[in-house]
């Protein structure tokens, strides 16, 4: 699979997943492995134990300038460096970060190949990374329709995307559907890609992935006999040894049942698809930990206006779910999650995917 200037062995981009799942040892194992390993910009603040945010209230990131440190996510992409050597390496930013632009010219600057975004349409993606010519640029969209919006702004920079991702609704975290349309047909992945597809053809025929509850070979298999250069995934990776999580969150997603995944209401105004914890059993009763904005995580949240009509701040129990807090975090996954049985390697995982289990 090419991308921009990139090769890639193996047509797997494993998907940016935040708070510390994809950061160092799992974006780098997996570059190392063949796939394009991408490192998940958000958090940045908790890396090593928050030694990279520089200021403290509560033994919380105070605002998105700690809480996406550019000192942390250069000591990720530098320590993932030291696994992958010179394989391509991704960043994802969430365009809905505050801060986004900062962010990636920080990853950018740390020596990322790629930059993917999603969290919204980001019309001025080019913008950040003027600077950085060889750094391939590419988008998340659910339609035809936002590719050619997302086109269209970047002519004025004298660009298109150097891939697409196609997520469709059976992706873990945030949707790009409103709640209802999740559930529609004509909103799942199989019926979303071929338009993006043909779209992509006015626009010089750049590379589609698909992304969204895609979970073995025969996936693979699929989406590329419909035209697709790869495929994007995430949860999968979470069971692997190299997994960033915590050890308590990888046991959450193996003990996960079908039923337990959901759609849950989120501070972001779109729905997010994880599993029913405490968490969520605490916030019907009225016991879940006090909402207060510290660190200005995403834009659509409106610093906890959002979080507080939904009942938690999506950075604290992202962040808790990093520290291993089964009690208070949050634990995203795709809608496949349950089918994860055991934790296995990288490699072990890299050659189901490629020879099949």
């Amino acid at each position: 699979m090419k991308i921009g200037k990139y090769e890639i062995k193996h047509p797997i981009i494993q998907g940016g997943m935040g708070v510390g799942i994809s950061w160092d040892k799992l974006a780098g194992t997996v570059s190392l492995e063949g796939g394009l390993g991408v490192i998940s910009g958000v958090g940045t603040g908790y890396y090593q134990n928050k030694e990279f945010s520089h200021k403290l209230a509560n033994e919380k990131p105070v605002d998105a300038v700690n809480f996406y440190s550019k000192d942390g996510l250069t000591a990720i992409i530098n320590n993932a460096r030291k696994i992958c050597g010179d394989a391509p390496l991704a960043c994802n930013v969430l365009y809905a970060s505050n801060d986004y632009g900062r962010i990636v010219q920080d990853a950018c600057e740390a020596g990322v190949n790629m930059i993917i975004t999603g969290a919204g349409i980001p019309t001025n993606m080019p913008e950040f990374t003027k600077d950085y010519p060889d750094v391939a640029l590419i988008p998340i969209v659910s339609s035809a329709r936002a590719l050619k919006l997302i086109c269209r702004k970047w002519k004025r920079y004298n660009k298109v995307p150097d891939a697409v991702i196609v997520e469709g609704p059976l992706s873990g975290g945030h949707q790009g559907f409103a709640y209802d349309d999740c559930f529609k047909e004509e909103f799942q992945l199989e019926n979303i890609v071929p338009p993006v597809i043909e779209e992509a053809k006015n626009w010089g025929n750049m590379p589609i992935i698909a992304a969204g509850g895609i979970w073995d070979k025969n996936d693979i298999d699929k989406f590329q006999a419909m035209g697709c250069a790869g495929v994007q995934m995430a949860t999968r990776f979470i069971a692997t040894y190299e997994c960033d999580a915590h050890a308590n969150l990888k046991k959450v997603l193996l003990e996960a049942k079908e039923g337990d995944i959901k759609l849950l209401k989120s501070p972001v105004g779109l729905p997010a698809r994880g599993v029913m914890t405490n968490l969520q059993k605490t916030i019907d009763e009225g016991t879940a930990p006090k909402v207060a904005c510290i660190s200005n995580c995403v834009a659509p949240c409106n610093r906890g206006v959002e979080a507080k009509a939904v009942g938690y701040c999506i950075a604290d129990r992202l962040s808790a779910a990093y520290e291993g807090d089964t009690e208070t975090g949050l634990f995203f996954t795709g809608s496949n999650g349950y089918r994860a049985e055991k934790i296995i390697s990288v490699h072990e995982l890299m050659e189901k995917l490629t020879q099949g289990e």
